[in-house]
C-alpha cells in the first residue's frame, strides 16, 4: 500500500466511514437532544440509528480487510485463496 491506508483505500471505502460518521452523529445529538426534552421515543430511535451508524462502520472495516487482502494477494505477498470444491460435482474415482 502507500504512505497510509486512507490513501490507498477503495472510494467504497470511504463513503462507508464518512457515512458512519454522520448516522453516528445524527444518533448522538437525538439522545442528548431526546435526554434533555425527556423525549423516550426520540431517544430510543436515536440508539437505533447509533446502532445503524455501527453497522455501517463494521461493513466498512470488512470492505478494508477485503481490499488489503486484495492488495496483498496482487503484490505476491499471500497466494491467492483456492476456490472451495464443489460437492455437486462427481469425482474422479474409478
Amino acid at each position: 500500500m502507500t504512505n497510509t491506508p486512507w490513501e490507498a483505500s477503495s472510494g467504497l471505502y470511504k463513503k462507508l466511514t464518512f457515512g458512519s460518521m454522520a448516522v453516528s452523529g445524527t444518533g448522538i445529538i437525538l439522545a442528548v437532544i431526546g435526554a434533555n426534552t425527556h423525549n423516550r421515543p426520540l431517544m430510543y430511535t436515536a440508539l437505533g440509528i447509533i446502532g445503524i451508524g455501527l453497522v455501517t462502520h463494521v461493513i466498512g472495516l470488512v470492505v478494508r480487510a477485503r481490499d488489503a487482502r486484495a492488495w496483498r494477494v496482487s503484490q505476491g505477498l499471500v497466494p491467492a485463496k483456492r476456490p472451495k470444491r464443489d460437492k455437486q460435482a462427481p469425482r474422479d474415482t474409478p
